[in-house]
């Protein structure tokens, strides 16, 4: 699995346009409310939304942002009812793409998915079309800098539970089993650590180059479409150009 941190394109979603981060803020205190909604607003007794919040200061949330998604969540206010979908299809040069959405409206979310696939020429595909192609992990990513020794950073992560360890590019990268998630990222910001990302992903078995220039061009545009639709919340693919 090592090689697909693609903590290149964490970085660069990190300098995204003002407008671009208010919508990724957006979308995690969404989750956030969700999160609370089903278990609860204290993040010592439900360890989702403890996992959600360290997700959400990774990618920078202000903190005000994210008492307010927990309060809102808390709230008896009848807020909106949001549920998980999972759309699963090809993009182009046969790049195997899972899109997780929170919708509040299961027509709307399913035509505009289905649009972006059909416009960037890919192909919505039935449950577990593509699914089973991917692993799903726990994954946190820490920057390489002074301060930061990597012995010392594999043996705490091996200790507290992780599978695997990679030291790429500038950045390391620590694999768990799901369920050991949370332990493993509270041993780590216990012992000082700051994570460029840290949550549970999918991760492809193998990956697909794509080298078809019109094939790069739409799978971009298709991943940038269906990153900026509201009702879209992660989407996971297995192309390994690193532009993408």
């Amino acid at each position: 699995m090592s090689g697909h941190s693609k903590w290149k394109n964490i970085m660069h979603k990190k300098g995204k346009t003002d407008a671009q981060r208010a919508k990724v803020f957006a979308k995690m205190a969404k989750e956030i409310m969700v999160i609370v909604k089903e278990g609860g607003p204290d993040p010592a007794a439900n360890s989702r939304l403890a996992d959600a919040i360290a997700k959400a200061k990774a990618a920078n949330v202000p903190n005000d942002n994210i008492d307010r998604a927990i309060k809102k969540g808390a709230g008896a206010d009848g807020s909106t009812n949001y549920e998980t979908l999972i759309y699963e299809g090809y993009g182009p040069g046969g790049v195997a793409v899972v899109v997780e959405c929170l919708t509040d409206n299961k027509n709307r979310t399913a035509g505009s998915v289905r649009h972006w696939f059909d416009k960037f020429g890919g192909n919505l595909g039935s449950t577990n079309s593509v699914s089973w192609q991917f692993k799903t992990y726990g994954q946190l990513i820490i920057e390489k800098k002074d301060g930061v020794d990597e012995d010392e950073l594999m043996m705490t992560a091996l200790d507290a539970g992780a599978d695997d360890f990679n030291a790429e590019g500038d950045a390391f990268e620590v694999i768990c089993d799901p369920s050991a998630f949370h332990g493993l990222r509270e041993a780590l910001e216990a012992a000082g650590y700051e994570f460029l990302s840290a949550e549970v992903t999918r991760i492809p078995d193998n990956e697909v180059t794509l080298t078809d220039e019109k094939d790069i061009k739409f799978m971009s545009l298709l991943l940038e479409n269906l990153e900026d639709d509201d009702d879209v919340q992660n989407v996971w693919h297995n192309a390994s150009n690193e532009d993408l």
